[in-house]
């Protein structure tokens, strides 16, 4: 870990504990670190190509049957940075190790399955990390507030979640999932700047502001939805997200601890190196160097 930019390690810090309560969290915060936003950007660049040769060796590996695969689940309320998170920390991996899904109203197809239907079909393989922008979540959390699904449904999907997460990970994944967290006055300055954007009008979302009325209602069902999911085998992490310069830095962090506990490793050759070297320089007629 880089000691220069985090004094503690955010995997730990921004981890949900026994005992979380949201309203705890200053969105405001930027713990384990005392840097700033220069400080910020610097070491997100600095830790890419950590994160990259970690990716590489967990796709190298998979070639040679190695089952371990990474999804990062993003849940946030709009305009939390879950694209910026996406573009700025996972767009710098190899897009062959990289599967991402941004999971939009569900369509008449998906509608017809169980809510978990969609999920399943955008797993991550071996050797892949697969980054979730919203999850199987948004059936727990919009579904709970708008009142679009009975109490009794949304108590089974919890119970299903867990399930499905576990059988992901004995399956040989590994799941972080990340709520970013930001205040709401911070969410409408955001809003505003993509009004007086005319490059970022594509971003504006009315329904979003419409959806800022039921803000505690949010809260309260990120809350339940955490207390009912976390678990060793796929914890919740809740970052801190008013300052976007923290909370991609991270989010990397934390993608990278996990790679890390996953420990990849180049494969074996599986053929002699040296004779390979006199071959191809006998084939070919060149000179070793």
């Amino acid at each position: 870990m880089s000691g220069a930019f985090w004094e503690a390690d955010p995997g730990e810090l921004l981890r949900v504990r026994e005992g979380f309560a949201l309203g705890d969290v200053d969105p405001a915060a930027t713990p384990g670190t005392s840097g700033g936003k220069k400080d910020g950007i610097a070491e997100l660049a600095r830790a890419a190509q950590e994160l990259r040769g970690l990716q590489e060796k967990l796709f190298a590996q998979s070639r040679l049957g190695a089952p371990d695969r990474l999804l990062v689940v993003l849940q946030a309320m709009d305009a939390a940075g879950k694209g910026g998170i996406v573009n700025h920390v996972f767009s710098l991996v190899e897009p062959y190790g990289l599967r991402l899904t941004a999971f939009k109203a569900p369509t008449a197809e998906e509608r017809a399955h169980d809510f978990l239907w969609r999920v399943e079909r955008r797993l991550p393989g071996p050797g892949v990390i697969g980054v979730f922008d919203r999850s199987h979540y948004e059936d727990v959390l919009i579904q709970r507030v708008r009142g679009l699904a009975p109490p009794e449904e949304i108590e089974r999907r919890y119970g299903a979640i867990v399930d499905f997460e576990r059988r992901f990970v004995e399956d040989g994944g590994r799941i972080v999932k990340i709520m970013l967290h930001i205040s709401p006055e911070e969410q409408a300055e955001r809003l505003l700047s993509r009004l007086d954007d005319p490059e970022k009008h594509w971003k504006y979302n009315a329904g979003d502001v419409e959806e800022r009325v039921h803000w505690a209602a949010y809260m309260e069902a990120f809350g339940a939805a955490i207390a009912r999911s976390d678990a060793p085998s796929a914890p919740w992490f809740v970052v801190p997200a008013n300052a976007k310069w923290y909370a991609r830095a991270a989010v990397q962090r934390i993608a990278i601890g996990e790679l890390q506990r996953i420990d990849p490793r180049w494969p074996d050759p599986g053929f002699d190196v040296a004779a390979e070297h006199a071959r191809v320089e006998a084939t070919l007629g060149l000179r070793w160097p």
